[in-house]
């Protein structure tokens, strides 16, 4: 098992807040069982219409990036939303924004930590991290997130209530 922060370690009642915010609600799953909606299996998240399905051994930047993905797509995919999240790479980057934005909400996660775990976990960015990504070439993200009313040009998040359309 990879050395990342997960869900049994966190706040899980601040990570149900946060998701609630987005219009979710978490569901667990007994440790070792299967986890609904998962599109990589293991321990990764779940994704299954508005419901977000977490194992004890789920990583939280894995619950972060599903939430994320339904915040950023419409009613019209939500609604047809099972396992795959779909969307193009504008919106992969956009979430992946997005979830750095939204680990600072959570008590002792924060921006450091989901960085590091996206390196472990292996995502991958051309100029060689995540921290890189995030400080120096997410403008195309930024902008995606700007259009869709997710966040302001200073920054700030937006709408975090996603029950209407985007």
């Amino acid at each position: 098992m990879i050395d990342v922060f997960r869900y049994s370690e966190c706040d899980q009642q601040a990570l149900r807040e946060l998701v609630a915010a987005l219009g979710m609600q978490v569901k667990h799953v007994k440790s070792g069982g299967a986890i609904p909606g998962s599109y990589w299996g293991d321990d990764e998240a779940g994704l299954i219409g508005n419901n977000l399905y977490l194992r004890p051994d789920t990583p939280v930047h894995s619950a972060l990036h599903e939430a994320c993905h339904f915040a950023c797509m419409d009613d019209k995919r939500r609604s047809t939303l099972h396992t795959n999240a779909g969307g193009n790479a504008d919106e992969e980057n956009a979430v992946c924004y997005l979830e750095i934005l939204l680990a600072d909400a959570l008590p002792d996660f924060g921006r450091d930590r989901i960085l590091k775990d996206m390196d472990t976990w292996g995502y991958s960015f051309r100029l060689g991290s995540a921290r890189a990504w995030f400080e120096n070439d997410a403008e195309d993200a930024r902008l995606w997130l700007q259009a869709k009313g997710l966040l302001t040009v200073a920054e700030q998040l937006t709408k975090l209530n996603r029950v209407t359309s985007l």
